[in-house]
């Protein structure tokens, strides 16, 4: 590493010689690897936001000639992950000749298209809207970031002052404009009235620097974001406490916890009134001190200045009338206290919507808060999958900290209403919407699988995931758990999975365990009660101790896991999915199978009392009866395959072939198969089905119901 990262107390200094240097000659590899760096620290820029560029010759495939093209990053990326597959790239020349046929602020958008017209690699990732502001200016590598710093002065009502006087006139100022060509255009047109800068404030926005190489570039990024962040700690305190001083204490972190998890379900139900949400908490040190200052109430109904910021969080975030301390017994009581935020919310939403509206605006979307903000606990965030409610929040902690940094200069202003209305239902946003997939089924849905961190639990729980479900895996054993997390997290990314240790027999455990849950994801939709032991033994031999076990891990476990889960379910007031994994043994009389049998009856049996007391609550209860499931089964363990295979006088080899042969489709039943069952029920082609019972035993006639 340079002796640079010396220079820098408030961003990362990240830049490796040796690595950079194998990339020399390489300006594409180069933008990429100074992306990676930008993209890593989040004081630099948030995650989806800001783009990168550079500029170098390339040999024109059509004439072989040399021609001078643009590498951008495409619309959609992340700098932090980026590779070069996420690049535009563009001639210069055609780009800039965009201006002959540009017509003007009312017509922005039909220039996208034309970018089209542009493109020099085929494989290009689709231009963003920040193209032109790349393109106008000369400079061989650019970055266009949203550092909380910067944006602190750009949204400062002297931000312009503050800029000329802090950067002594080498940094140039625009003022706040939807991006597009134009914008490009009025970049451009400062350079040439400021020449020899060093980059230029976009009002309420962010920050564009550049330099002639990706090291150039890079250093004089970090610099100018280091000069305003400390400009911004000096002057902390100066007119007075942050936020105005405190208004209200926090309650201890473990009260906190307690409090959060205990509202989230209840919030959840509330954001989900059109379209089922995923929720996220957050009590970081810095929304604390927003949450509990005396400028709290003033600046929260502002909203954020950066579009990046506005475009996650909303207009401008929901404040809870809950004091900290506030008990949460009663769930009617909380309900009724907060449901009228939830309609002003609402209806503040729509005025804004219909008094900023044109007549081609798309519909009016969800008008639900995504971030509410609990004084002396914390904030949640609401959105359709678990990664877009995390980076809301991590936007809204940007939004926070620029507000810090205004106020402690000067005076913070947000984005008027009717500009960021006209970021937020731009018809360019709105075709990105479109062009996003359609939700999987399980979309919006969390679910704990009790035992889910080996055999059908684990299958069940990677389907459900796989059809776009945030899954709780848990398990009594850390090892066997940690590596079920490490797979699932390969698989499906960090936001699709949780963990916690579950005992099933243990009250404490399990409410823990539903604590967690609420705590990563708002709450729960969908349980799979999977967890259990069996034991195979004529009744001379069996223990009362073993059936003691029995009945504690598959009866009692399921009793007190289904209960906990209706409790949540309730607080969000929307339904949802109990699946219990019986067994072809709780209707089926074998030989040597007193307790087990009988306790998978008494499962089967509670799964029906369950699904008539539950209906009323659109809370489903159905069973799954599998048989002979042999593959990365903990059944098997503990003696189970050896009393099965004494009861039918053959050996423990012999099982596998022996279940196939006797049933009628002469199947092999994998964890899988059981895994599909379970999805059949909660995917959503049997919302009005409950108390029914599906059997995968590859066909028992023994075990058929009637």
């Amino acid at each position: 590493m340079s002796s640079n990262q010396s220079n820098f107390k408030h961003v990362s200094y990240l830049w490796d010689d040796a690595k950079a240097e194998a990339m020399a000659g390489d300006e594409v590899a180069l933008l990429v690897y100074r992306s990676n760096l930008l993209g890593a620290d989040l004081r630099l820029t948030n995650y989806g936001g800001g783009n990168t560029s550079c500029k170098a010759m390339a040999k024109d495939p059509l004439t072989g000639e040399l021609v001078e093209v643009m590498w951008v990053k495409g619309s959609g990326g992340d700098l932090g992950t980026m590779k070069r597959n996420g690049l535009a790239a563009l001639y210069v020349d055609r780009l800039r000749s965009l201006r002959n046929v540009y017509r003007g602020l009312d017509y922005e958008d039909e220039m996208v298209e034309l970018f089209n017209h542009c493109i020099y690699d085929l494989a290009s990732k689709a231009p963003s809207i920040d193209t032109p502001l790349h393109g106008f200016l000369p400079f061989k590598h650019i970055d266009h970031l949203h550092p909380d710093a910067a944006i602190a002065i750009a949204a400062a009502k002297d931000g312009k002052q503050i800029t000329m006087e802090l950067f002594k006139g080498t940094i140039g100022w625009v003022e706040w404009q939807k991006p597009g060509f134009d914008l490009g255009l009025q970049l451009k047109a400062c350079l040439d009235e400021n020449p020899g800068i060093r980059g230029i404030m976009l009002g309420s926005h962010g920050l564009f620097t550049w330099g002639d190489t990706a090291y150039e570039s890079y250093i004089n990024t970090l610099e100018v974001i280091e000069i305003c962040a400390q400009y911004l700690e000096d002057h902390y305190g100066k007119k007075g406490p942050v936020f105005g001083g405190t208004k209200l204490g926090s309650l201890e972190k473990s009260a906190r916890l307690d409090k959060a998890a205990a509202l989230a379900p209840i919030l959840r139900g509330f954001c989900s009134s059109k379209t089922k949400m995923i929720g996220h908490f957050t009590d970081d040190e810095r929304v604390l001190q927003f949450i509990n200052s005396n400028d709290l109430n003033r600046l929260a109904p502002m909203g954020t200045s950066c579009p990046d910021h506005f475009l996650r969080t909303k207009i401008s975030p929901l404040v809870l009338n809950l004091s900290p301390d506030e008990s949460m017994d009663d769930v009617k009581v909380i309900q009724e206290k907060i449901a009228p935020l939830f309609e002003a919310y609402r209806k503040m939403y729509a005025n804004y919507y219909n008094t900023c509206k044109q007549e081609n605006s798309p519909a009016i979307r969800d008008a639900n808060p995504v971030i509410i903000l609990y004084p002396g606990v914390g904030m949640f965030s609401f959105a359709k999958d678990k990664q877009t409610a995390r980076v809301a929040a991590e936007f809204y902690t940007n939004a926070i900290n620029v507000m810090r940094g205004a106020e402690a200069i000067s005076t913070y202003i947000s984005l008027p209403h009717q500009e960021a209305f006209n970021i937020e239902y731009w018809l360019l946003e709105e075709a990105k919407l479109q062009r996003m997939p359609k939700p999987k089924s399980l979309s919006g849905r969390i679910a704990l699988i009790t035992g889910s961190a080996g055999g059908i639990g684990k299958a069940i729980a990677k389907k459900f995931a796989e059809e776009g479900a945030c899954v709780i895996l848990n398990d009594i054993n850390q090892e066997r758990l940690d590596g079920a997390v490490a797979e699932f997290k390969k698989l499906f990314g960090n936001d699709v999975v949780a963990a916690t240790l579950l005992n099933v027999t243990d009250t404490h455990s399990i409410e823990t365990a539903f604590k967690e849950t609420a705590l990563a994801f708002g709450g729960v939709d969908l349980i799979v009660n999977n967890a259990g032991i069996s034991i195979s033994k004529a009744i001379a031999d069996h223990s009362v101790e073993e059936w003691d076990r029995l009945y504690d891990i598959l009866v009692r476990g399921q009793f007190i896991v289904s209960k906990k889960a209706v409790e949540l379910m309730r607080k969000q007031g929307f339904g949802g999915d109990i699946v219990n994994i019986v067994s072809k043994n709780s209707v089926v009389a074998g030989p040597n199978n007193a307790g087990y049998g009988s306790a998978k009856a008494a499962q089967a049996h509670l799964t029906r009392l369950l699904a008539a007391e539950l209906g009323p609550d659109r809370i489903r209860v159905n069973t799954v009866n599998p048989d002979a499931v042999i593959s990365d089964s903990n059944i098997w363990a503990g003696g189970w395959a050896e009393g099965r295979a004494k009861a039918y006088g053959i050996t423990v080899e012999e099982l596998p072939a022996y279940y196939a042969k006797r049933t009628l489709l002469g199947e092999t039943i994998l964890p899988d198969d059981i895994a599909n069952a379970c999805y059949v029920l909660v995917g959503g082609l049997l919302n009005k089905s409950t108390g029914n019972s599906i059997n995968v035993d590859g066909g028992v006639a023994a075990g058929f119901l009637r």
